[in-house]
């Protein structure tokens, strides 16, 4: 997994992972220098076959040796770089599989915050834009940066045997062209920071936009969307055009510096024979290595100036996903063991970023079992008290317990697993739903699985499905209405099992008959354990052992339901205003919380 105290960087990452996979990494890098090596002696052979041919019949057999010799060299060539070819298909893909399964973990563990200031589509865009970056890096540093490399050096070489003179020369042409075009690379790179930076918001937006696409046809916004990614998608274009512009202005230089030098070598070079200095074989030689290595300093440029882009985008993707995780498990940290579920707030104050404070010194024990409804109007801090049990984030001052012990202190999968809720919204995967049930406990068997859902009351709208519980549910849970979501989030809280339950406005989306339909689920879910549970509507919660209501994060009244209905407080006003809003038909019967008689027979128990 990825862990860092900063961002990783392209450097550090391809490092990583070429020490990873260091011996198919190695043999690739061997097969390159011997491929390389293989073209640059089949050059210096044709010199050989040349100066052969210009000795006339009389050479014997020194033709045969040398066009031997060229053979061997152009089919060694070859066929290294077919071994070339196998490593990176067997290596390449890998380091893009690890890669964006290790962004893919780190990303998975970042905070409820961290997410809430980005966007979805643009955090998944970024994470296959960096395994692609990556293919990209590796590919052209094997085919297109490595070689040319290897190419220039060892034409050096080759040319100070037939000229050190010439060869000089043209090292330091080679020098000042590619330093120039090494520098105007780096110059260039914000233009593909830019771009990629545009191109992952655009690609953002778009499954924003898709992902809410009900609000768009709702409000007739469709020529608004359009119009919007009209304009990111030019905008984006206009960073991509820059960034191609660079890249061309970069090929236009080298190709006439080329052209030029090219011309100059072979001319000084056929002035070296025309004074007897060099053969023919080396006149041919001297104009091969040239045109070699000022082409390969063209594909040298060229690469690099592509790896510069695909760099971008790399370190865009990496900076935005490898943050540190701002909410880790301490060091040290230990699962914890929930015996009875007593809940204990020390003196926690909280406040969102940026935010004035929502929860101020609240001071709270919730004994073992007991079932706790928690009341007040929007913004009160009732759904901030059920976050931070989850510890989705952290106090500003005091200490959360569970059973006397710190939930900081503690592994954040262990406190997880000791808790289950059943939210406002259900959060479903695009899979059946007999998967999205079994989501809260993995390893329950499928006959648990089912008696969950027929405690929550599934059971009477799964079967007349196409697929019964093997039907997807389609992303978010589209193909089901509310209640049924609902439903399912229940099914999946009893299937939990876990000591703490917390309900968020867990019946918000129910009509009065689905409503009646669940309350026997809830009251299996609920016995024996611990409740927090915030609800809209108060009658839910009359039988509950304790009320909490909260306004503007304290805590103004805590009493039993009864107790509290015979003062005039704020429940029982709550109550009152509630009572004469609601039409006695479509009033809720009170639930039996408690009454086990009323319960139907369970298949399974709460786990110690």
């Amino acid at each position: 997994m990825i862990e860092s105290k900063a961002s990783l960087t392209p450097l550090r990452i391809l490092a990583r992972y070429a020490w990873r996979y260091r011996w198919r990494h190695a043999l690739l890098l061997v097969a390159v220098f011997g491929a390389v090596a293989c073209s640059l002696g089949s050059q210096v052979s044709i010199g050989n076959v040349v100066d052969a041919v210009a000795a006339g019949p009389d050479g014997g057999n020194r033709i045969w040796y040398a066009v031997a010799i060229f053979t061997f060299l152009v089919g060694g060539d070859n066929l290294l770089w077919r071994v070339v070819g196998w490593c990176a298909a067997r290596t390449f893909p890998n380091v893009g599989v690890d890669l964006r399964l290790e962004l893919f973990g780190h990303l998975l563990r970042h905070s409820a915050g961290y997410f809430g200031q980005r966007l979805a589509g643009g955090l998944a865009n970024r994470v296959t834009t960096a395994a692609q970056a990556m293919f990209t890096v590796e590919n052209t540093l094997a085919f297109n940066i490595i070689p040319p490399t290897v190419a220039i050096i060892g034409a050096l070489v080759a040319l100070t045997a037939v000229h050190w003179q010439l060869a000089a020369a043209l090292s330091a042409v080679v020098l000042v062209l590619a330093s120039g075009l090494s520098v105007a690379a780096q110059r260039g790179r914000p233009l593909h920071h830019i771009y990629a930076g545009r191109a992952a918001d655009v690609g953002g937006a778009i499954v924003d936009v898709v992902s809410n696409h009900g609000a768009v046809r709702a409000f007739a916004a469709e020529d608004r969307e359009y119009a919007a990614l009209n304009a990111g998608l030019h905008a984006e274009a206009h960073a991509h055009r820059r960034a191609l512009f660079h890249m061309e202005a970069l090929r236009a230089v080298h190709a006439v510096g080329v052209w030029v030098l090219s011309s100059l070598m072979l001319g000084w070079a056929v002035l070296l024979w025309q004074h007897g200095v060099i053969t023919p074989g080396q006149v041919v030689v001297v104009g091969s290595l040239s045109l070699g290595m000022l082409s390969a300093s063209r594909d040298l440029a060229v690469a690099l100036v592509e790896t510069g882009h695909q760099w971008g985008r790399l370190a865009d993707a990496l900076r935005e996903v490898t943050v540190p995780h701002d909410l880790p498990d301490r060091p040290g940290a230990a699962p914890i063991v929930v015996a009875r579920g007593e809940l204990g707030f020390r003196e926690v104050a909280f406040g969102y970023a940026g935010e004035q404070p929502i929860l101020h010194k609240l001071d709270l024990t919730i004994p073992a079992g007991q079932k706790v409804g928690i009341v007040g109007p929007s913004g009160a801090g009732k759904s901030t008290l059920l976050a931070l049990l989850q510890r989705f984030y952290v106090p500003d001052t005091g200490r959360i317990e569970i059973d006397g012990m710190d939930i900081a202190a503690c592994t954040q999968d262990s406190l997880r697993r000791a808790i289950a809720i059943v939210p406002q919204e259900t959060w479903l995967f695009h899979r059946s739903i007999l998967e999205n049930i079994r989501y809260a406990r993995p390893t329950a068997d499928e006959a648990e699985v089912l008696a969950a859902a027929r405690a929550a009351r599934c059971d009477e709208f799964v079967q007349r499905m196409p697929n019964a519980y093997a039907t997807p549910v389609g992303e978010r849970g589209i193909r089901l209405s509310g209640g049924q979501r609902q439903r399912i989030g229940i099914a999946r809280a009893i299937l939990a099992d876990a000591p703490i339950v917390l309900l968020d406005e867990a019946t918000s989306a129910l009509d009065s008959e689905s409503e009646r339909a669940i309350q026997h689920a809830l009251a299996a879910l609920m016995q024996g354990r611990t409740v927090l549970a915030i609800a809209h509507r108060l009658s839910m919660l009359i039988d509950f052992d304790r009320i909490l209501v909260l306004d503007q994060g304290h805590i103004v009244e805590d009493g039993s339901p009864q107790a509290l209905l015979k003062g005039e407080g704020a429940f029982a006003r709550l109550w009152q205003l509630q009572a004469g809003a609601e039409p006695a038909a479509q009033r809720s019967p009170r639930p039996n919380w408690g009454g086990a008689a009323a319960l139907p027979p369970m298949a399974f128990s709460r786990r110690s």
